[in-house]
This record gives structure tokens, sequence and C-alpha cells, in this order.
């Protein structure tokens, strides 16, 4: 019998085998899509013109409409901030944005955009042009990078002057009245109009998240803020970043409590970090580390969550990460992404064998890097194929490329990878 979009999910995530391969195709800021191949895979399918709006303004994700997700057969939605990543609100009114490749979106009407002559495009933060810009997309590019603007840290300061709770005090917050509203009656609207399984992308556990960390909604950010100097702060300074974690740690258990009195049960699954723990060839960092600075601020975001909830914890994490998903468990993740299986150690086979029955697996269907911006359709359908009957055997497997798909990919790349799907799925759970 076939099963709703919604008991599909649930079963998966509950490491049951669903009626056939769940999909999610733009649920979150990791399963999603570029605006300019999202607007050239509407054409390919022959879809009617429509204005694409952008939900997720740093990477330029499109929102996938309702018609391409029934295409698609996606069985899950987002639920998203009302707010995008430069801070600005969705409060409904839209402006035109053009992408270097000629690709028309919207995105929300408070932002402020500086187009260059050098072909680059700036965003200031919050929308106010008081403030330095604050992401760059440059000549040709498909999505904006962060720009650095917090002062360069003294070599030579000593960790008993630094201030963390001084230097992040505008970083976290308490979500306001207005926010917890949206959420509540956003998510009924999902929960009763759709038959979706529902993903509240709240984020805010994404412990020391390089993407975030220079924030670029803050006007005038403080402290530890580059890349390169929260890495060396991991080592020099850790005091300091387990004080921004303690600090985030409180917040975020502050919003749980007021997110779960507005979305209730109608979401299933809780989004919760987006920090990248590998490279391409293995961990950023020593099991010893993980274990002193991150995990123990995981563990008491997931406690809360599997003690107050019926949801199950998501995560995603970039690269090799095999050296440290035994922590990943016992931190209590349920659910990782993008399955990185290009990255050094991440074995499909060598996964599923040793923790499918302990997380479920949300990617890992095509490799967005290489096979399927550049491959050809059938090499795309060929990688899928093979990957299918490893990761989906029991159960505890959603369907979606690794990471989103960039700019650049062809349409009839990424149409061949979720034509695999139906075609694998019509053979084995007819």
């Amino acid at each position: 019998m076939a099963m709703t979009s919604r008991e599909r999910i649930i079963a998966t995530i509950n490491h049951q085998t669903p009626d056939r391969v769940p999909i999610d195709f733009g649920a979150t800021g990791q399963t999603g899509i570029s605006v300019c191949a999202l607007s050239r895979l509407r054409d390919y399918l022959g879809l009617p013109k429509k204005d694409i709006d952008v939900f997720e303004i740093i990477q330029m994700l499109g929102v996938v409409d309702e018609d391409l997700r029934q295409v698609i057969k996606s069985d899950v939605i987002g639920l998203n901030h009302p707010e995008d990543s430069m801070g600005v609100m969705n409060n409904g009114k839209k402006k035109k944005f053009t992408m270097p490749d000629g690709t028309e979106c919207f995105i929300n009407a408070g932002n402020e955009v500086d187009y260059m002559p050098d072909g680059s495009i700036y965003l200031y933060p919050q929308g106010d042009r008081t403030a330095p810009p604050s992401a760059k997309m440059p000549e040709g590019g498909y999505f904006f990078d962060i720009i650095d603007r917090a002062p360069e840290l003294d070599p030579d300061i000593d960790e008993d002057d630094l201030t963390p709770r001084e230097d992040f005090e505008n970083f976290f917050s308490v979500m306001d009245d207005e926010t917890a509203e949206y959420y509540e009656k956003e998510s009924k609207r999902l929960y009763e109009e759709t038959d979706y399984a529902i993903i509240g992308n709240l984020a805010g556990a994404g412990f020391g998240d390089p993407g975030a960390i220079p924030a670029a909604f803050e006007k005038y950010p403080k402290g530890i803020r580059s890349f390169q100097d929260w890495c060396m702060a991991q080592i020099l300074y850790p005091d300091y970043i387990k004080e921004v974690f303690e600090m985030q740690t409180e917040y975020m258990l502050k919003n749980l409590e007021i997110y779960k009195q507005a979305v209730g049960d109608r979401i299933q699954i809780c989004w919760i970090s987006g920090t990248d723990f590998g490279t391409q060839t293995a961990a950023f960092m020593s099991q010893e580390m993980f274990r002193d600075l991150y995990k123990p601020y995981y563990k008491r975001v997931t406690d809360w969550i599997h003690q107050n909830t019926s949801w199950k914890t998501y995560i995603h994490t970039c690269g090799s990460i095999v050296t440290l998903l035994d922590d990943i468990v016992e931190m209590g993740i349920d659910i990782i992404n993008p399955v990185q299986l290009s990255a050094v150690g991440m074995d499909a086979q060598m996964l599923k064998d040793k923790y499918g029955d302990k997380l479920v697996f949300w990617g890992g269907g095509c490799d967005t890097q290489h096979t399927l911006p550049a491959g050809t359709p059938e090499q795309v359908r060929e990688e899928v194929l093979a990957r299918l009957p490893i990761l989906e055997q029991g159960g505890g497997y959603v369907f979606d490329a690794i990471h989103n798909i960039v700019g650049d990919t062809k349409p009839e790349n990424i149409w061949a990878a979720f034509k695999a799907v139906h075609d694998y799925n019509a053979k084995y759970h007819a």
C-alpha cells in the first residue's frame, strides 16, 4: 500500500523500510539548487515560466515550487526562517536580482545590492549601507563569499584578555514573539495543507560553523571571526571557544523551548547544525579536540530535543568524517547529510554496515563536485543506480545529491539523477 510522503519519511527516519526510496529536493540549505540551475531545469522540463524566489541568499538557492516538487517526487518540505542570511526579514516584498549569467530571481526587498563595474556584486548586513558590505559575489560567480570584517587579532594577546561574551553579544539572540508566531502559523499550514514531511530548519547549534562565524548579518562583528583565526584559536585559546559555545548552548536551549511551543509535533525533523568537520581527505581536527570542544555542547542540545520532543536531530557536515562518526552517534545525532562518498574513507558499504542502524543517511546519491556537473546523463544514472541498492537497504536512507546543485549543472544531468531514482523505485518497489 502506497504511503504518503510524511508516512514515508517517518518510516525512514525510524529505520523502517518505506514503500519506496524517499527523495528530498530543496528542503534545506544543503539539499537545494542554485537559482541558475533551477531556472534551466524548469525550462528543460517544460514547466511554466515563474518568478524564482531565493530562500538562502548567500548560496543563492531557489525556492522549489509545487509543480517541480511533484515532478521530482520530493517527500520533504522545509520550515524556513522568516529572515534571510543577511538578517533581512521576508515580509512578502521582493526585489529583482540578476545573477552574473543573466538569470533573474527575487530576493527580500530589504536587501541592499551593489553591482560593481568589475562584475562583482556586494550585499550589506541587514540591508544597512552605513555598515561595510558583508558578502561578495565575484564576477561570473554563482554564490556569495562572506567578507571577514572583524579587526585582526593581536597575535600576542593573552587569553585572559579575550572577551567572548562581549564579542558575540549581537550574534546570538532569543527568538521574539513575531518569529514564534510565524513558525506556529507556517508549521500549521504545511502540516494541514500538505502531506509532506516537514523539516524544521531551526539551526542555532552550528558550533564553530565557518559559514556563520564571520556573520554576514552582523553590522560590526567583533572577536575571533575568520576561519583561519578560529581554527588556530581552538589550540591557542580553547577557553574562548568553550565560552562562545556555552553562550550558544544557553541561547539554543531557550530557543528550543520557544520553538517547541510554536511548532509542537508538526515537524518530524529538526535541522540544528551545518558545521563542516571534514576536508576531502580527513577530519578538520583530532578526535580528542572534537570530544573536548564540540561533543559536549551538541549532546546538551540533542538531549533536550530527545527528552522533550518526538523530533529527529539532523546535522550537515561535509567531507571525510569517518574518525568522528562514533562520537556523532554518541552525541545524539539521528540524521547525517550530505554523506560525501567521494571523500577519503567514506565508503558507502562500510557506512551502511557499521552505522546503518544508528544513523539515517540523507544524501550521497550523486557527486555534485564531479559527476553531476561534469559527467554525462548516462554517467549520472550509473552512479545513482550503483549507490541506491547499498544505501537504501533496510530503510534509513533519503535520496539527494551530495550537497546543493551548483549553478552551472546541466538540467539533463539533474533530471537523469532523479529519473534514475524513479526507475529504481518502479523496478524494485512497485
